[in-house]
């Protein structure tokens, strides 16, 4: 299976890497484009919200928030170079402890607490502006590469 994702140097942002789908509609695509960096022990995983993103009071909707923490993990495991192949998450928990405004960066700071044979555990928080938006824990399962079978 070749890499579904596109990761290079972000055009628009000098020391990023901008990391999307190579298949336009699928599930990440409604953040349009993330871009990723290594901060010390930590991956920062940003996104621009946009009026799509918002709710009736004009700030980002928490489902928005929940799929970016989602996106955020599997952008922050390629960042760490801990996930090249096929994963899914097993859980997330989140706290919403703010409000995030529209046309504004989101940050996700993402640590790796553990890495075993198949799993990962990360947490993190979502900030805007110096502001903490959410917090988050999270665990993805990683699958071993497929192979080719023998004939």
């Amino acid at each position: 299976m070749s890499d579904p994702f596109h990761y290079y140097e972000d055009p628009d942002a000098p020391g990023w890497m901008r990391w999307e789908l190579r298949e336009a509609g699928r599930f990440n695509s409604f953040l349009g484009h993330v871009s990723t960096r290594l901060d010390g022990d930590a991956a920062i995983v940003r996104m621009m919200p946009r009026y799509e993103h918002s709710n009736l009071l004009d700030k980002v909707h928490g489902g928005a928030l929940l799929g970016f923490v989602d996106v955020a993990l599997f952008g922050a495991a390629r960042s760490f170079g801990v996930l090249a192949g096929p994963a899914v998450t097993i859980d997330i928990s989140a706290q919403f402890v703010g409000a995030a405004a529209l046309d504004v960066a989101l940050d996700a700071r993402v640590e790796l607490l553990r890495e075993t044979g198949r799993l990962l555990f990360l947490r993190g928080l979502i900030v805007q502006q110096g502001e903490t938006v959410a917090s988050f824990t999270g665990t993805i399962r990683k699958f071993a590469a497929r192979t080719a079978s023998p004939e």
